[in-house]
C-alpha cells in the first residue's frame, strides 16, 4: 500500500487536535465538524491505530470514514508516553496524520480558566499558574511534531472558526456563505430564524390594482409596475448596497448561514419583486443564494 504523504492531499484525510488545555481545542472541533470531518474527542491514545483501520478499508471495500479529526490532549493519561508510538502504528497502515498543536500565552489560558472555573489537568501542579506552565513543558515533545502550530491568544470563537474553515475547507476565502432570502407577509407572522428583515410596506402595492391583484411579484406585468416607481428601485438598490457591505463581513467571522426577510402585507408582490430583485443581484455578485416565497401563493 502507498504511504499517504502530507503534501501529496491539499486536504489531509487524518487530523489530530492536541494543544495546551484552554487553547481553543473545542471551538477548532466544531469548525471541522462543519466542514465534513467525523470527529471523535477525547479518543484514548491506545486506540489512534485501531482507528486507523476505519479509514485503511478492505481490500475492494471502501473506508469507512474519509475524512476524521481525532482530539487527544493530556487529559488522557497514555497521551504523553505513548503518542509517538501509536503515530508509528499509523504510519505502517499507510496514513501519516495531519496534527495541529493549539496554545496561547499563559495570561491568557489564565484568564480563561478563570472565567470557566474548570479546573485544569496538570493539578499536581501547585496553583493555575503553575498547571499551566506545567502543561506547557510537558507538551514540548508533542509540539515539536506538530505540522502547524495555532496561537489563539488574539483569536475569538468567529476569528478561529474562520482560520480552520480556511484552511482545510480547500477554498483560499474559506467556506462559502450561504444566504438564503425569503419574502413573507407581515401578516402570517415572520419567518423563523431570521438574521435580517426587510419591511417594503412602504412601497405602492399592487394589491389595489385590480388587474394586477391575482398575480404575483413574479408575473411581469406586477414586475414592470413596481419598476416604474422610483421608491421602489432605490429602495432595492439600498439593500443591495448594504448587502454587499455585510455579506463579506459576516463571511470574515466564520458564518455559514444568513437568512435575509424581505416583508410587505400579505407576502404575494412587493416582498417577491423585491427579493427576486435582490437575489438576482448577489447571484451576479457570485454569493450562493437561494429564494423562497414563502406567502405568495396565500
Amino acid at each position: 500500500m502507498q504511504k499517504k504523504r502530507k503534501t501529496d492531499q491539499a486536504l489531509p484525510s487524518l487530523v489530530v487536535i492536541t494543544g495546551l488545555s484552554g487553547s481553543g481545542m473545542s471551538s477548532a472541533t466544531d469548525a471541522f465538524e462543519d466542514l465534513g470531518y467525523f470527529c471523535v474527542d477525547n479518543l484514548p491514545v491506545t486506540m489512534i491505530s485501531t482507528f486507523g483501520r476505519l479509514m485503511v478499508g478492505d481490500g475492494d471495500k471502501p473506508s469507512a470514514i474519509e475524512r476524521a479529526v481525532l482530539v487527544i490532549n493530556i487529559r488522557e493519561r497514555h497521551f504523553l508516553p505513548e503518542f509517538s508510538a501509536e503515530l508509528k502504528k499509523l504510519a505502517k497502515r499507510g496514513i501519516v496524520p495531519f496534527i495541529v498543536f493549539f496554545e496561547a500565552a499563559d495570561d491568557v489560558l489564565q484568564r480563561r480558566f478563570s472565567e470557566t472555573r474548570r479546573p485544569h489537568p496538570a493539578k499536581h501542579a501547585k496553583g493555575l499558574v503553575a498547571s499551566i506552565k506545567a502543561e506547557r513543558r510537558a507538551m514540548i515533545d508533542v509540539r515539536r511534531m506538530a505540522d502547524l502550530i495555532i496561537d489563539t491568544s488574539d483569536h475569538t470563537v468567529h476569528t478561529l472558526r474562520h482560520l480552520i474553515v480556511q484552511k482545510f475547507s480547500g477554498n483560499p476565502d474559506g467556506q462559502p456563505l450561504k444566504v438564503e432570502i425569503i419574502s413573507f407577509g407581515h401578516k402570517y407572522g415572520n419567518p423563523r430564524g431570521l438574521d435580517l428583515l426587510f419591511d417594503v410596506r412602504h412601497l405602492p402595492n399592487p394589491y389595489f390594482h385590480r388587474d394586477l391583484k391575482a398575480l404575483t411579484g413574479s408575473d411581469r406585468p406586477v414586475v414592470e409596475f413596481l419598476e416604474r416607481e422610483k421608491e421602489v428601485t432605490e429602495t432595492i438598490d439600498r439593500v443591495i448596497d448594504l448587502l454587499m457591505y455585510l455579506l463579506p463581513l459576516y463571511q470574515r467571522e466564520g458564518k455559514s448561514y444568513l437568512t435575509v426577510g424581505i416583508g410587505c402585507t400579505g407576502g404575494r408582490h412587493r416582498s417577491v419583486m423585491v427579493a427576486n430583485a435582490i437575489g438576482r443581484a448577489l447571484k451576479k455578485a457570485k454569493f450562493n443564494v437561494t429564494i423562497s416565497h414563502r406567502d405568495a401563493e396565500k
